[in-house]
């Protein structure tokens, strides 16, 4: 087994699911904003909200079309790149991801050019209508992705066919409703909520320092501070329910994130600081918050959550039960399936420690023949390097309660001070920008590195999961990837870029006579004079 290979899989995937991760969040978050702003508009009929609807809806298809674009080349990585893995799982991850592209994706398609060149064939209800449709797709694209990444991290509703060495779905309800792919949609979903609105305040901030198109700026504020404010404050409760299904279904991962090498008397505390020595099995200078891990690990002050020490001695035991396991697989697939009844009930009380049998295939090629020491290595193996998961967590966390503090001074500013929006804070909303961008990727961080060493947690090691590449094939690829995604995100930073100092270009003359009636009427003076509205 070439390690090399398999880390650099590892990485060509991690680059690339990245890179993609760097336009989902905003395409899910404007999407819901611009169809916010478009119901405004026809509950109004206020030019002003239309012209806000055209403006964001222009950043947002750039960046959707730029976010299908490095989309597509991941789904076909599993069959590139990870051709074990797409055999031996595909028959429960090929189907969300085909629903996927089937609902929600052709969904998207159908509906954004009715949204972007419907305007004047559409009646403003039927583009409303339009609007939220693409929304919706957006979010159900989500959803089914993450039911099939949820599954990789709880795997259930499926079991194992030891004469297809594959595994086949037994319930299509619980892949769906698997707690963890839920819990998942709902946090994920509202942090592109939170980098919407960051980027729309912070856009909308530039805008207000400049003194340039006041109007649109200073209401996309509003809307952006309350939609965030909700969706920052759901990052948080979600986030913590996420954490608390880690707990009974991925012990390992949440130890990881917490540098617990030991199990604590309940309830356990939070670790605010300190430096994890994996060598010594130790977090060095920490500083202990107590109760707070077992309570939001647990909810509740007598469960235990269980340390490093203890779950790899768990791991060891699982290993020589997935040994059993092996073995009676071998003589299945030799008998074909006709084996003793004690030989198939032995299997059937050992198949779910058959995965853990395969770690032990980086040290022998047979796991019946390891020896203790190599067990006790494939135990450690389990393991994940642990100060990465451990940081990354603590500054997403950190990052999602700053946010939770900016919205909340802008929604109060917003709705109870006049919109009068000091400077230092307008220029705190443009430096912010690309905070949620790096909280988005931390925590997609914490996710998949913390399941290591497992593509499906318990069931395949990621080291048997790749295809029969050459470095070179890899190497050649990553570099073609790297280039390719590096243009697409120049190209996309340099459309964003050009359209923000455009500015709100469409509707001006309607949107400014209208706007200079609404300043009339505020002012005492007659405004009355009818607005010339686009022929629908």
């Amino acid at each position: 087994m070439d390690f090399g290979i398999v880390e650099l899989s590892r990485l060509q995937f991690a680059m690339t699911a990245m890179y993609h991760f760097l336009f989902v969040p905003l395409t899910l978050g404007l999407s819901i904003i611009v169809a916010i702003m478009e119901t405004v508009y026809v509950m109004t009929n206020r030019p002003i909200w239309r012209q806000m609807t055209k403006f964001w809806a222009t950043l947002f298809g750039i960046n959707f079309v730029l976010g299908v674009a490095t989309g597509l080349t991941m789904e076909f990585q599993f069959g590139m790149n990870w051709s074990y893995y797409s055999h031996y799982v595909g028959d429960i991850f090929g189907a969300p991801l085909a629903i996927e592209g089937l609902m929600a994706f052709f969904m998207e398609a159908t509906f954004v050019g009715l949204m972007f060149f419907g305007w004047e064939k559409l009646s403003p209800v039927k583009h409303m209508v339009v609007t939220w449709l693409v929304a919706i797709g957006s979010n159900f694209s989500a959803l089914w992705i993450l039911i099939a990444n949820g599954w990789m991290q709880n795997p259930v509703g499926a079991h194992f066919n030891p004469l297809t060495m594959r595994m086949e779905m037994t319930s299509f309800f619980d892949v769906v409703f698997n707690p963890v792919a839920q819990a998942k949609f709902v946090h994920t979903v509202s942090a592109g909520y939170v980098t919407a609105a960051v980027f729309v305040m912070g856009v909308s901030s530039w805008y207000m320092l400049k003194g340039r198109h006041f109007e649109l700026a200073r209401r996309s504020i509003a809307v952006a501070a309350a939609f965030g404010l909700a969706s920052a404050l759901s990052v948080v409760i979600l986030g913590d329910e996420s954490g608390y299904e880690t707990t009974h279904n991925q012990k390992m991962k949440l130890a990881a994130m917490e540098a617990m090498w030991e199990t604590e008397p309940a309830p356990a505390s939070f670790t605010l600081f300190g430096i994890p020595d994996q060598q010594d099995r130790e977090t060095k200078y920490a500083i202990h918050i107590p109760w707070v891990m077992g309570l939001i690990g647990t909810r509740s002050l007598t469960e235990q959550i269980t340390g490093i020490d203890e779950l790899v001695k768990g791991s060891e035991e699982r290993i020589r039960n997935g040994i059993v396991a092996y073995d009676d697989l071998l003589k299945i697939r030799e008998a074909k399936g006709d084996v003793s009844a004690d030989v198939e009930k032995q299997f059937n009380e050992n198949v779910g420690d058959l995965g853990y049998a395969y770690l032990l295939k980086r040290y022998v090629d047979d796991p019946r023949q390891a020896t203790d020491a190599q067990i006790k290595m494939a135990a450690d193996d389990t393991v994940p390097t642990v100060w990465p998961i451990f940081w990354s967590f603590r500054l997403m966390v950190a990052l999602g309660f700053s946010f939770i503090a900016l919205m909340v001074y802008f929604f109060v500013v917003s709705n109870w001070k006049g919109m009068q929006y000091p400077r230092w804070a307008l220029r705190l909303a443009v430096i912010v920008i690309p905070a949620p961008w790096i909280a988005a990727e931390l925590g997609w961080f914490t996710a998949e590195f913390g399941r290591q060493p497992w593509t499906v947690d318990g069931v395949l090691p990621t080291a048997l999961s790749v295809s029969h590449l050459s470095v070179g094939d890899l190497l050649f690829t990553l570099l073609g990837f790297v280039a390719f995604y590096t243009v697409l995100f120049v190209i996309e930073m340099g459309l964003m870029i050009k359209y923000i100092k455009k500015g709100p270009y469409q509707d001006v003359e309607v949107t400014q006579e209208w706007l200079q009636r609404h300043d009339d009427r505020l002012s005492g003076r007659d405004g009355n004079a009818p607005v010339t509205m686009p022929a629908e």
